[in-house]
């Protein structure tokens, strides 16, 4: 009778799982690629960067580049102690559509890149306003193009895809490539049916209205991450949301290089999800535990042979449209090869999240010094 009961456990979570992978998830992933109308609106690229001098040297050029008819570049140099304020200078003489904000120690606000991001965004002399991390470089010189077309008179937030660098022979990379497409999957999916949670802030866009409307960041200023995710969860509504997800519109960034220091940046990241809205931590919940749960319970029935046949049956159906799904979204996102590892990365990926889970309870996770 016990395990008749874990074998019903197990149909309702991979049902939980076809729900989300099919019609949440899969309104991205097998959604067909709009057309592009470029756009003239005057845009202003926001880049904060504290002590990113190597960084700044080597992904500048591809902002300063880029094929727009209208942009500036605001330089953001949070109290940095490198050379990352020199360069800055050298850029805001040489470029006259470069502008440079200079940010000190605040006691109140030390250390923290809202503060810094909020006097960028007053400075910002254009209501269009796209952001990227001085750790991360355009896809194309087409970039602001691509991510700029997305804004119209209704949508004001446009949610785009911050990936990673792939690194050969490197299974963590493909790890972490994974885990971003899945994070990718559900925002863009949960955007596209009108109920959008979080952005990354290595490719975001919003107007400075949109910002000063629901007091920028401060309901969470406090919070010393959650500057891209925490400021959509309260601003994004299924009115003024969008998506841009063209490859030429991707930005590109230098992944972890081991597994300590990816698990310490997953643990900055969940611990802003406790204050999002009720929805979204009940929708991110049950779909953690519908994963995490699928493991056990196979394994479990499986150890004991129960109705092996039935239990095969479910987790080849489960592997069958997760496969599906997450192949058209990495078709779509560049990431093809991670999921040639699926099965594998997927039980890193959920056994990491419990761990980020359990680590977070017992002590704060650093932040953005």
């Amino acid at each position: 009778m016990f395990l008749q009961i874990l074998l019903l456990l197990l149909a309702s979570f991979v049902s939980i799982q076809f729900i989300y992978y099919i019609f949440i998830f899969g309104r991205f992933s097998f959604s067909k690629p709009k057309q592009i109308v470029p756009s003239s609106e005057p845009i202003s690229v926001i880049v904060c960067a504290k002590n990113e001098a190597e960084n700044v040297k080597k992904f500048f050029p591809h902002l300063i580049s880029q094929n727009y008819p209208d942009y500036e570049i605001v330089l953001i140099d949070d109290a940095s102690t490198d050379d990352t304020l020199e360069l800055f200078e050298a850029y805001e003489k040489q470029y006259s559509n470069v502008k440079l904000v200079k940010v000190e120690n605040n006691e109140t606000f030390w250390g923290n890149k809202k503060y810094a991001l909020t006097l960028g965004i007053k400075v910002a002399k254009n209501n269009n306003l796209l952001f990227i991390d001085a750790d991360c470089y355009p896809n194309s010189n087409d970039w602001i193009t691509h991510m700029s077309s997305k804004f119209s008179e209704k949508k004001t937030i446009v949610l785009g895809y911050g990936a990673y660098d792939k690194i050969k022979k490197s299974f963590l990379n493909k790890i972490i490539r994974f885990e971003t497409l899945l994070t990718a999957s559900q925002y863009f999916g949960w955007a596209k049916i009108g109920k959008p949670y979080m952005g990354v802030g290595r490719n975001l866009a919003y107007t400075k209205e949109t910002f000063f409307s629901v007091g920028g960041f401060v309901e969470h200023m406090k919070v010393r991450s959650g500057d891209d995710d925490l400021f959509v969860n309260q601003a994004s509504t299924k009115n003024n949301t969008t998506t841009c997800y063209t490859p030429e519109s991707f930005t590109y960034s230098e992944p972890n290089k081991t597994y300590k220091n990816w698990f310490n940046q997953k643990r900055r990241h969940v611990s802003t999800a406790k204050l999002y809205t009720a929805f979204d931590r009940f929708q991110l919940g049950l779909f953690f535990v519908s994963q995490l749960f699928f493991f056990l319970l196979a394994i479990t029935l499986l150890a004991f042979q129960h109705q092996w046949i039935i239990v095969l049956g479910i987790i080849i159906f489960r592997y069958l449209f997760t496969w599906i799904s997450l192949g058209y979204a990495a078709k779509k996102l560049n990431e093809k090869d991670v999921m040639h590892w699926y099965p594998i990365i997927e039980i890193f990926v959920v056994f990491t999240q419990l761990n980020v889970f359990f680590t977070n309870i017992f002590s704060k996770p650093v932040h953005w010094k």
